[in-house]
Formats: structure tokens, C-alpha cells, sequence
């Protein structure tokens, strides 16, 4: 009996386990990265970013709202806050009161569709059937249907109270001690919300700096904003892949960015011009799928400096 049964136990034993750890232990193993990027002018002084992205808060998530209070003590120059906020119709209290501390500070905020509508249950494997046929959120699917609202227009009414600029499909300034740093943003290009065509020429001549920021890194938006000289563009909505396999990866982006890119600093390249490229994995999870592995939350700090 221990012959026949004793493999199919323990791979089930080491499934289970590897289930407890992902979603005990590091899906709240929450973690600052630290990031320097040579995007500014030369001879500008560096900028301090705070990027937090993928919240997806739902009730009752004391430890990640309490590390997100914690993160007003780096006193960052400005917070960039790249969507999927929440995970729960009712989290916009939570999210508000985790977030109150940094909206002290200069910031400005994208949605993504996890913002608009609500999770729901779904098999994981799709994200790997609908990456090998090229399908991702709205973009080659057909619509959501019976999909849950979420209350956005409290969570953006909370974030333009407190100051914070909103970026959908529009421009914005901010001035950070005599700094001018313009701020191009768009609308989830996963369900198909993004309007280039309504921000596009690039960066003005009166900005000292300009980046671009969006939540999912769509290949369309990154071609253009790199092609209108955009230096450094933020963006979220992959998770880091989520699940990682070691020393090889992410497996999925659940968009057409490409698995190197899932999290963390990159290039890229369009019209013969180069932006650099920063995916947050987040901080968050589908609240039907709660695991991490191999990635654990995050949010980064950027220190932007002058280019050599």
C-alpha cells in the first residue's frame, strides 16, 4: 500500500503545503523595493516616487492596510497610484483610511478595470489558454456579462479631496518645490478604456519632466508613448506574474506585455526612440485566487536621477 499510495500523498502533501505558504504566508509578506532610474534631465535633482498598485483590498485586511499607512514615513516627493484598488464593493472606506497618510503628499491615479468592476470566480488556467490564443480582458474576448459595479466614483471623489490628480485619459502638473513634473495618463487599456488619441503629442515644451502612467501595459500604449518621447512610463495590472516559477519566471501577464517584463525595470523601445519601463507586481491579489509565490507583495520606491 505504501508503494502504490505513498507518491500521490506526497505530492498532494507538498501541493498543500506550497497553497498554505503562498496564501499565508506571502501573499502578506508585504515588501519595499527600491529602484533608481537615470530619467531626468542631467543635472536635474533627483525625485523621490512612490508606485502603489494592486491593491485589491477587501474587508478585513488589517495587515496590509497597516503597511500601507506605514509607507507616509518614506515622505516620497509624490505617490503614483496605478489602479485595481479595490477587490470588494465595500473596500473604498479601507482603501481611503490605508491610503490617507500618502494622500498628505502630491499624487496622482489611474483605475483599472478591478476599480470599475467587481471580481469573479473564475479558472485560473485561462489566463494560460487566453495567453496562447493572444486574448486578454476585453481585448479578443467577448464582454463581461453580469459583472459586479464597483462604487469607483467614491474611491475617485476620495482621491480628488485629498488633492491627488486624476489621470484618466488626460494630462496633469505637478510642482514639487519648484519642480514641474507632467504626468500623461490613460484609462485600463485591458477593457478597453485607454484614448491616446486624446493625450497624444508628447510631453510640453513648460514641464521640466513628463512620464506616462497606466495601470495594464498594453503593447499599444507602451508603442505610444515611447514614440512621443515619453522617458519613463508606470504601470501595474500583472501582478508580477503572481505565481513565479523559480529561475524561470513569470508564466503569464494577462496582457500582451511579455513574461521578462512581468515586474520591475525595463526598456522599451518604439519608432527608434527608448522609454524606460516600470511594472509594479503590487501589493494585492483576486480575492478568489489569493496566492503568491515566488513574488511577494510590493510596492517601489523610484529615485528618479539626471541621465549620465
Amino acid at each position: 500500500m505504501r508503494a502504490r499510495y505513498g507518491v500521490p500523498l506526497g505530492i498532494t502533501a507538498v501541493g498543500a503545503a506550497g497553497l498554505l505558504y503562498s496564501a499565508g504566508f506571502e501573499a502578506r509578506s508585504f515588501r519595499l523595493r527600491r529602484v533608481t532610474i537615470p530619467a531626468l534631465p542631467a543635472g536635474m535633482r533627483p525625485l523621490r516616487v512612490l508606485q502603489v498598485s494592486d491593491i485589491h483590498m477587501v474587508g478585513g485586511q488589517r495587515k496590509k492596510q497597516r503597511w500601507l499607512r506605514s509607507l507616509a514615513g518614506l515622505r516620497p516627493d509624490f505617490v503614483i497610484n496605478t489602479g485595481d484598488n479595490l477587490s470588494d464593493p465595500e473596500g473604498v472606506p479601507e482603501v481611503l483610511d490605508a491610503l490617507g497618510p500618502l494622500m498628505e503628499f502630491p499624487g496622482a491615479y489611474v483605475f483599472g478595470s478591478n476599480d470599475y468592476y467587481g471580481p469573479k470566480l473564475r479558472n485560473p488556467a485561462l489566463y494560460l489558454l487566453e495567453k496562447a490564443q493572444g486574448r486578454h480582458g476585453l481585448n479578443g474576448n467577448a464582454p463581461a456579462v453580469g459583472a459586479i459595479h464597483n462604487p469607483w466614483e467614491d474611491l475617485r471623489d476620495g482621491f480628488d479631496t485629498a488633492g491627488w490628480l486624476n489621470l484618466t485619459n488626460t494630462r496633469g502638473t505637478l510642482k514639487v518645490e519648484g519642480v514641474s513634473v507632467e504626468l500623461t495618463g490613460l484609462d485600463d487599456p485591458h477593457i478597453k478604456r485607454d484614448r491616446y488619441e486624446q493625450v497624444s503629442g508628447g510631453p510640453s515644451s513648460a514641464a521640466d519632466f513628463a512620464m506616462g502612467v497606466v495601470h495594464a501595459p498594453y503593447l499599444r500604449v507602451l508603442d505610444s508613448y515611447t514614440a512621443d518621447d515619453y522617458p519613463l512610463i508606470l504601470a501595474g495590472h500583472t501582478h508580477g506574474g503572481q505565481l513565479r516559477i523559480p529561475f524561470y519566471g513569470a508564466l503569464v501577464t494577462n496582457c500582451d506585455l511579455d513574461t521578462d517584463r512581468a515586474r520591475g525595470l525595463s526598456t522599451h523601445t518604439a519608432e527608434g526612440r527608448t522609454s524606460y519601463l516600470h511594472v509594479s507586481a503590487g501589493c494585492g491579489t483576486n480575492r478568489y485566487t489569493p496566492f503568491r509565490f515566488a513574488c511577494p507583495p510590493e510596492a517601489t520606491l523610484l529615485t528618479l536621477v539626471g541621465r549620465e
